[in-house]
C-alpha cells in the first residue's frame, strides 16, 4: 500500500470505527445481522459490520457457539425454494431463471460474511472466526455446512492471484520474525540466535506468502538451505558451528521446513504454489542451482509401524521400513497414508532417498525414529509426475528407494502381504 493510501485508510478507520465501550449497540446479533444484510449505504454497512465483529471479539465460548448456531440455522438455504428455482431453470434456462436459482442456492450467511469483510482488518478476524468454528466441529457436526461456506469464501479471498511472495531475512521487522519463531511447525526455533542462523548466512533463505489484507501475518513460509550436494540429515543443516558457503557456490536448494501459519485457513493449499514459485525465483537468481529437493519428516511412520507390527520382523531396518511405509501404506482412497508424502507427490515430486538418523530431535525420534526422506523436484518431470499421481495414484520413486521397500519382510502371521502400489521407478 502506498503512503497516501495508508493515510486515507487510517482516516477512514478513525472516522467510522466505533468504540464498543463508548457507543454500544443494544440490538441482538440476529437484529444486527438482519440490518447488515438489508443495509444499502456503505457507511451504515461498515458501522454495522464493525459492531458485529466487536461483539464477537468479546464473546465467551458458549456465546460463540450460539453465534454459529444462528448462522447455521437462520441464514441457511430454503431447500424447497432451491428445488423450485432449479425446476424453473431446467424448464426454461435463461438469465432470469438461472439468477433466481443461484440466489436461492447461496446461503445468506455467505453474503453476511462478505459484508462483514467490508471493515478494514476484518479479513484476519474472519480467519480467526473460522479457527473457532473448526474447534467446535467435532462437538457440533451440524456446523459442517457452515464451514463449507467459510472455506468457499476464504478460498476465493486467498487464491494465488492475491498472495504476495516476500523474502524473510534478518532485516525483516521483528514482529514478523517473532511469528516465524511461533509458527515454525517442523523444526522448533529455540532462540533468536537459532533464528539468526537460519536467516542471516549467505547460504540460507526463507520466503513466505502474505495477503494484502493481512500484511503482517505470514500465511505459510518455507526455509531453504543452499548446499553442495543433497544433505542426509537436518543436524548438518542446522548445526551451530557449521561453515557457511557462498550462495553462488551452491548447486542444491533444500526445502527443509514448510509451516502453515493460520489454523483458520486449514484446507486451503498454499504450499504447492509456494515451493514452485520459490524454486523458479532461486533458479533465476542463482544459475548454479541444478537440484531442488526437500529434507522432509515422515510424521506417521512410528504410529503406523506400531499398528502393522512390521518393525518386529525387520529389526534395525529404519530406512527400509520408511521406504515401505511411503510406498505401501495407503488411505481409503488409495493415496499415500503419510500427509507429507501426499503433499509432495501431489506436487509432482519424486521420492529420491531415505535417510536413517536424519532427525535425532525428540520430535524426530517420536515420529519416525529419526528417519527422513528427500523429495526431488525435477522441473522437467513435475507436471508428468503430478498427472500420474492424481489420475492413477502412481508414485514417482527412485530405484534405490524402491529396492529398499522390496527388502522388507511382510510375512506376518495371520496377515497377507500388502498389494504392491503402482510406482514409476527412475
Amino acid at each position: 500500500m502506498s503512503f497516501f493510501g495508508e493515510i486515507i485508510s487510517t482516516i477512514f478507520e478513525r472516522r467510522y470505527q466505533k468504540d464498543p465501550l463508548k457507543d454500544p449497540d443494544a440490538r441482538s446479533i440476529p437484529q444486527l445481522a438482519e440490518a447488515l444484510l438489508g443495509s444499502i449505504g456503505e457507511v451504515s454497512g461498515v458501522t454495522l459490520a464493525r459492531s458485529i465483529l466487536d461483539r464477537y471479539a468479546r464473546m465467551a465460548r458458549d456465546e460463540k457457539i450460539e453465534f454459529f448456531e444462528y448462522l447455521a440455522d437462520d441464514l441457511e438455504i430454503d431447500p424447497d425454494t432451491v428445488s423450485a428455482t432449479l425446476a424453473a431453470y431446467s424448464k426454461t434456462p435463461n438469465k432470469q431463471t438461472y439468477h433466481a436459482f443461484v440466489e436461492a442456492s447461496e446461503p445468506k450467511r455467505q453474503e453476511f460474511a462478505r459484508r462483514l469483510n467490508q471493515v478494514p482488518g476484518a479479513t484476519g478476524q474472519l480467519v480467526a472466526m473460522r479457527k473457532d468454528l473448526l474447534s467446535f466441529l467435532k462437538e457440533h457436526p451440524e456446523f459442517g455446512p457452515l464451514d463449507v461456506d467459510f472455506r468457499h469464501l476464504l478460498s476465493s479471498w486467498f487464491n494465488r492471484g492475491f498472495l504476495v511472495l516476500r523474502p524473510i531475512n534478518w532485516s525483516t521487522p521483528a514482529d514478523i520474525l517473532e511469528k516465524i519463531i511461533a509458527y515454525e511447525a517442523v523444526h522448533a526455533i529455540d532462540s533468536w540466535d537459532d533464528l539468526r542462523r537460519r536467516l542471516k548466512p549467505s547460504d540460507r533463505r526463507c520466503f513466505g506468502f502474505f495477503h494484502p489484507a493481512m500484511p503482517d501475518e505470514p500465511l505459510i513460509f518455507v526455509e531453504v538451505a543452499l548446499t553442495k550436494g543433497i544433505p542426509n540429515s537436518v543436524q548438518s543443516l542446522l548445526a551451530d558451528e557449521r561453515a557457511a558457503i557462498h550462495a553462488a557456490d551452491a548447486d542444491t536448494a533444500v526445502f527443509y521446513s514448510i509451516s502453515n501459519c493460520q489454523t483458520g485457513l486449514a484446507g486451503i493449499s498454499f504450499g504447492n504454489s509456494l515451493i514452485k514459485q520459490v524454486a523458479a525465483d532461486l533458479a533465476r537468481d542463482l544459475p548454479g542451482l541444478n537440484t531442488f529437493v526437500t529434507l522432509s519428516p515422515i510424521p506417521g511412520l512410528n504410529k503406523w509401524l506400531a499398528q502393522s507390527k512390521l518393525a518386529a520382523a525387520n529389526l534395525d531396518q529404519d530406512q527400509a521400513l520408511a521406504a515401505y511405509y511411503l510406498l505401501q501404506a495407503k488411505s481409503a482412497d488409495g493415496s499415500p497414508l503419510d500427509p507429507v508424502a501426499r503433499f509432495h507427490l501431489g506436487n509432482g515430486a519424486r521420492i529420491h532417498a531415505v535417510h536413517a538418523n536424519a532427525d535425532i530431535s525428540q520430535n524426530g525420534l517420536a515420529q519416525s525414529n529419526g528417519t527422513m526422506v528427500n523429495y526431488l523436484y525435477e522441473l522437467r518431470d513435475v507436471s508428468q509426475n503430478h498427472e500420474r499421481f492424481v489420475k492413477e495414484n502412481t508414485i514417482a520413486v527412485s530405484g534405490p528407494v524402491k529396492a529398499l521397500s522390496a527388502s522388507v519382510k511382510t510375512a506376518i502371521p495371520g496377515k497377507k502381504s500388502t498389494k504392491k502400489p503402482q510406482t514409476l521407478g527412475t
